[in-house]
Formats: structure tokens, C-alpha cells, sequence
């Protein structure tokens, strides 16, 4: 008859193939028992989730979203200052990416080896795409440099009031080195750079404001987020959903900036 091993001297790892099929434990789970609870990986590798009710949980994937625009376009504009912006606003961080692109149905052509730029509300709107442009690549932190885009957009001129909505939204930006990049090459090189993202789009924009949701584009999601995109943020999001996901209201929008 073979001895008896006393539990209290059996190596852990024996020890846990011991007691894992009584327990429901996988039977190649080799983690201390102490050890299941501790990780979600541990846990489902053991599969012992259920009895983990404290076990964190990674987080959800945000949604992304991808606005391509003009300055001036007036449902452009609303879509930013009314639905966008808002919802923005209402959602926790790390619930939703956003992506700006100022360009739109706009035009370029190489001149003697430098961009210009044709668009479709004029000069004015091409100034309004290049301070926006310069004001993300200066400012870099996206919750610095929204606050400013929607000050200029819903404001009466977004050319004209740079200088109010620094003052408001981001007083220690360098004024200097934003009317640089606007003045200069950086802000060419990153019209430019809008440029491509526009025309690389699939399928090809039609209109704006064009709406790319999680690197998709279909005339449903456009009409979705135009109409109500907390609740389609809201609906695509995976995670737990914050108490914002209860009050969505639909926005009545004005026709787009064809091309």
C-alpha cells in the first residue's frame, strides 16, 4: 500500500492538481490558488472568472471617430458646436478618440514647388483650415486644442478670433509660434498632410462634414451621428456606460457642404 503524502508537504503545484477538478479549475492551471483572482489573464487561464467578482476587467476600446471638415461650412460647423463638442464634453476619458481633419472640399496644386490651396468657401475658409491645422500641431494635448476649434467655430468669425479664444481656452499657447506655422511652411506641410487623408479616403468623401466611425464610413453612420451621436457612441461602445448614455437627444441638421 502506497504511503500517504500529508496536503502540508505536497508541492504547490501538485497541490493545485489535486484540488482543481473539485473546484472547477482547469486541470493545466499551475498558479497558486491565492494567484487565481489576481489577473484577468490568471483567471481565464484557470477559468475560474466567475469566482473572481473583484477581478478587474480591462478596459473598454474607444470609439473612433474621424471628423473631416472646412471651416466654414455651415453644417460642418454646426455638426462640431452642437453635436460634437457636447458629447465630447458628457463622456468620460478614454470612451471616445476624436480625430480632426480641416480641409474638406478643398483644392491643392503644387506651385513652383510650393502647396496652394483652393477652397470651396475661399480665401478666408483656407486661413480658417491652416489656424486650426497649426493650433493641434502646437497645442499636441487634443483637450487643449478642441476647446479652441470650438471656441473659433461657433463664434461670428473664425478667422478673427484667435486671439479672444487663446485668451479664454489656452492663454500660455506661444502666439508666435502659432502665427508661424500659419505664415510658414509647416502650416502648408500640414495642409498638405490633410490633403492626403481627405483624397486616401474609402469610399471618396462626397460632401462634408464627412464622418469615419471606428475607420468605417457608410451613409447609416453618418445618418446616425448626425442625428443623435451620443446615442451611437453610446450604442458602440463596449464598456460600462456612464450615466450620459441615458439623456441622447436628436439634432435636426442642416444639408452638407457638397463637393
Amino acid at each position: 500500500m502506497a504511503p500517504t503524502v500529508p496536503l502540508s508537504v505536497l508541492p504547490l503545484v501538485a497541490l493545485v492538481a489535486l484540488v482543481a477538478p473539485a473546484l472547477g479549475v482547469a486541470p493545466d492551471c499551475d498558479r497558486p490558488a491565492h494567484l487565481w483572482c489576481r489577473s484577468p489573464e490568471t483567471a481565464v487561464a484557470c477559468q475560474v472568472e466567475s469566482r473572481c467578482p473583484d477581478l478587474p476587467h480591462p478596459a473598454a476600446a474607444p470609439v473612433q471617430l474621424s471628423l473631416f471638415y472646412e471651416s466654414l461650412c455651415p453644417a460642418c460647423r454646426q455638426f462640431l458646436v452642437q453635436a460634437l463638442f457636447p458629447t465630447w464634453l458628457q463622456l468620460p476619458t478614454g470612451m471616445l478618440n476624436i480625430t480632426l481633419v480641416p480641409y474638406g472640399n478643398a483644392q491643392e496644386r503644387n506651385v513652383s514647388g510650393k502647396w496652394d490651396f483652393d477652397c470651396q468657401h475661399g480665401p478666408e475658409e483656407c486661413l480658417g483650415n491652416m489656424i486650426e491645422a497649426c493650433l493641434m500641431h502646437e497645442a499636441k494635448d487634443f483637450s487643449t486644442y478642441f476647446p479652441l476649434i470650438f471656441c473659433l467655430e461657433s463664434g461670428t468669425s473664425v478667422t478673427k478670433n484667435l486671439e479672444a479664444c487663446l485668451q479664454v481656452y489656452a492663454p500660455d499657447l506661444d502666439r508666435s509660434r502659432i502665427a508661424a506655422c500659419v505664415q510658414g511652411d509647416t502650416g502648408m506641410a500640414l495642409m498638405h498632410q490633410n490633403a492626403q487623408l481627405t483624397e486616401a479616403l474609402d469610399p471618396p468623401h462626397q460632401y462634408v462634414p464627412w464622418i469615419v466611425i471606428n475607420g468605417k464610413h457608410t451613409d447609416e453612420l453618418q445618418a446616425q451621428a448626425e442625428n443623435s451621436l451620443l446615442g451611437l457612441i453610446c450604442h458602440l461602445y463596449q464598456g460600462e456606460k456612464p450615466k450620459a448614455c441615458g439623456g441622447s437627444k436628436t439634432l435636426k441638421t442642416l444639408p452638407g457642404c457638397r463637393r
